[in-house]
């Protein structure tokens, strides 16, 4: 038999019913002793009882034995051939004399005989524990009254026979009923003993270790046990807690006591408990304890100290919610907090506001003074925002250089546009960082729910739509979303789409401006402009489409239209005469505009110098060396290269002398204004001179009256732009005037 502890079991409980087993068979011995008294020899009779006693005490003492050294892991393992060998043994041991002297006995004595052997079978019961050793007994003296009836069959009356094999045949049947009903009732109880002892041991392994606690109350809710590590953090001894309210004892909380009311299971049950440490946060699960007859008895459970666990979730909590750089609620959070703020205003009828701010000028602080500095402005710009804010809102980031202010309390329209006023003042007070003071500015946009937007998306949008006016009109300044607002974006998102369509469907056209030579007023060239006729809007203008186009990346497709169709119309004309047009600053930055005028010109087989690109000043802001890599590479194609808008922009004297500018053009603005104010003229002769220096031609814009045109011919400069001289005209007329048709002035 192998070490289980089943196997331990049978030894106990077989060392336990060996006494009875011995005396049967010993009471049955004198039995047959008294029987064959007077018929066998007494020589044979008495040492055979002696031997039927003798081998009985001496296996009920090994038995004894084995159930003390064969029991437990490391006990001796006691083959189970060894255990049927002692039951034939014994068996073998009583049968021999009966059987061996059956055939001479008288029919009486035989009967007795047989009678006494299948009682005997009955001590098999003393066997049950071992289903086997009690087979092999009940097959031994089967085998021995069987064959002890077959050599008496003529002697042996058939009614006592009968007798004899009804008693031998209950014998067996109820031994081995028994037999195995023992068996099973160990079996169950060893497997239980098993799953008792594991369960013991993991719950004291789960109590030492400090895993958690084990807790059980009565049907009153009162302690009838608390784990050393419960009363441990409790601070009080566990008799102090036995007996008592367990919700009492942690606090009071409503919650267990709903819980333990409700006679259901529960989980996950935590709750925060005072003790002699501190808060600490505590978990309960338990189940209720039934009887056998149904009857509610209490509960019982396990608990554990979630504290740690509690504090790094609101660890992670805080650093998903803040945005780390300013220490301000992050986008996700300000999303939370809007959302909240617009139920509170649903419910409670009194507004709530979104601000969205936007820092102006941010950019160049990066690229200038490097992103450290950059960062700790955006610190600097967080503790003002939170300094003006104060009670009445709260701040947070959006990411890079936006910022959000929800205000929960937007009753008064007043109040939230005098935050607004004073974080624009404050954000531009100048920021003194490593003693370097820098400047910068904020737009603001704000949206007020539910008025303006009853979800959180659609108040962020509004919000948005409010800021981008707010940049659109000259920054540093706050709007507010209006309905006429809403109905502006809706137009642009039309505006968007009928400009692709308009790509595709070639709505576009090109007009033509005259450029007359100042000093022998004749024509050498045109400055080609844009036209779009919508089919239902009609004319809409450059300066409305043109920023569209540029924010929604449609300028690169327009542009290379543009592009084409001036090298087109230049080569229907002679050489003399030129083609100016104007690039976007988001295409000068497009590394292939080079290779897209440079197809173009050999698409129509021109020559470079007959096409000259406007750029204007704006080109030049944040710029980090591939604008000007890019103007150089367009000169090298011999295109002429002229700065637009001269003294109205950033004046980037600095670039005049990369030999990329052929040309200087004077905004009309100094030109119409040149005769009522002295100083225009003086600006004028500077930028002459400054252009004369350069070896650069001067085009003056804006000329509409022959004073205009006299003074700047006088003035230097060498081309003439403007009413004077001709409106943009379509293709056919202005064909008219190279060809020479149309000798006469158009003023028209």
């Amino acid at each position: 038999m192998e070490s289980s502890p089943l196997r331990d079991v049978q030894l106990i409980s077989r060392a336990q019913l060996a006494p009875f087993f011995a005396i049967a068979n010993v009471v049955a011995a004198l039995m047959m002793l008294a029987n064959l008294w007077d018929v066998v020899s007494a020589s044979w009779l008495l040492p055979w009882a002696l031997a039927v006693g003798g081998v009985n005490l001496v296996f009920m003492q090994l038995a004894r034995h084995q159930s003390i050294t064969c029991v437990g892991r490391s006990g001796q393992r006691v083959p189970m051939w060894m255990l049927i060998g002692e039951i034939v043994l014994r068996a073998a041991t009583f049968l021999c004399v009966p059987i061996y002297f059956f055939p001479a006995l008288d029919s009486g004595t035989q009967v007795i005989a047989a009678s006494v052997m299948a009682g005997l079978a009955v001590g098999g019961l003393g066997l049950v524990v071992m289903p086997q050793s009690a087979m092999a007994w009940m097959t031994s003296f089967t085998l021995g009254i069987g064959g002890a009836l077959v050599i008496g069959r003529h002697s042996v009356p058939f009614q006592h026979m009968l007798s004899i094999l009804f008693t031998l045949g209950v014998s067996v049947t109820g031994v081995m009923t028994v037999a195995r009903w023992a068996f099973h009732q160990l079996k169950m109880n060893a497997d239980v003993g098993t799953q008792s002892e594991s369960a013991s041991l993991l719950l004291q392994e789960y109590e030492q270790r400090g895993v958690g606690w084990l807790w059980q109350v009565d049907a009153d809710n009162r302690c009838t046990y608390i784990s050393s590590r419960m009363s441990a953090l409790l601070g009080r001894p566990a008799s102090q807690l036995i007996g008592h309210s367990l919700p009492a004892l942690l606090g009071g909380h409503a919650e267990l006591g709903k819980v333990l009311l409700e006679r259901q299971p529960f989980n996950a049950l935590e709750m925060e408990l005072a003790t002699p440490r501190g808060a600490r946060w505590i978990s309960m699960a338990g189940d209720p304890i039934i009887d056998t007859a149904g009857r509610f008895e209490g509960f019982r459970g396990v608990g554990s100290d979630i504290t740690e666990i509690r504090q790094t979730q609101e660890r992670l909590t805080h650093l998903a919610n803040v945005d780390v750089l300013s220490g301000l609620p992050n986008r996700g959070r300000v999303r939370q907090l809007l959302g909240e703020a617009l139920r509170g205003a649903t419910s409670g009828n009194v507004p709530c506001a979104i601000m969205f701010l936007d820092l102006d000028g941010f950019k160049p602080v990066n690229d200038t003074f490097g992103h450290p500095k950059g960062d700790a402005v955006l610190r600097a710009v967080a503790k003002r925002l939170v300094d003006e804010v104060g009670p009445h809102g709260t701040v947070g980031r959006m990411g890079g250089d936006e910022f959000a202010i929800v205000v929960t309390d937007a009753q008064s329209r007043r109040k939230v546009e005098n935050l607004a006023d004073r974080i624009i003042q404050s954000i531009k007070e100048p920021y003194m960082i490593d003693q370097t003071e820098i400047r910068i500015g904020v737009s603001i946009g704000c949206a007020f729910g539910p008025i303006d937007g009853a979800t959180v998306d659609d108040l962020i949008l509004k919000a948005d739509l409010a800021l981008y006016q707010a940049k659109d009109a000259g920054r540093g300044v706050a709007r507010y979303f209006s309905s006429e607002l809403q109905s502006e974006q809706e137009d642009r998102v039309r505006l968007e789409a009928d400009l692709r369509s308009a790509i595709s469907s070639k709505q576009f056209h090109l007009v033509y401006q005259p450029l007359i030579n100042a000093k022998t007023q004749k024509l050498v060239g045109f400055e080609a402009l844009i036209r779009w006729n919508h089919p239902q809007r009609g004319f809409v203008p450059p300066n409305v489409f043109i920023p569209v186009a540029e924010e929604t990346g449609l300028m690169g497709a327009i542009g290379e239209f543009v592009i084409d169709e001036a090298c087109r119309t230049a080569a229907t004309w002679p050489e003399p005469i030129t083609v100016a047009l104007n690039i976007s600053p988001r295409q000068i930055i497009l590394p292939a505009l080079p290779n897209i005028v440079s197809e173009a010109l050999a698409r129509y087989k021109l020559a470079g110098n007959r096409i000259e690109l406007e750029v204007t000043e704006g080109v030049f802001l944040g710029d980090n060396g591939s604008t000007l890599d890019v103007l150089k590479r367009l000169r090298a194609l011999g295109v002429g290269i002229a700065l637009d808008d001269f003294g109205t922009g950033y004046s980037s004297i600095g670039y005049l002398n990369k030999a990329v500018f052929h040309k200087l053009k004077i905004d009309g603005s100094f030109v119409r204004e040149a005769g009522s104010r002295p100083e225009n003229v003086a600006i004028i002769q500077s930028i002459v001179q400054l252009a004369k220096s350069f070896r650069m031609t001067v085009t003056a814009e804006g000329v509409e009256t022959a004073e205009d045109f006299e003074r700047m011919r006088d003035l230097g400069c060498d081309v003439i732009q403007g009413y004077l001289f001709g409106k943009p005209l379509p293709y056919e007329r202005a064909n008219q005037m190279v060809t020479g048709l149309g000798r006469k002035k158009m003023a028209s």
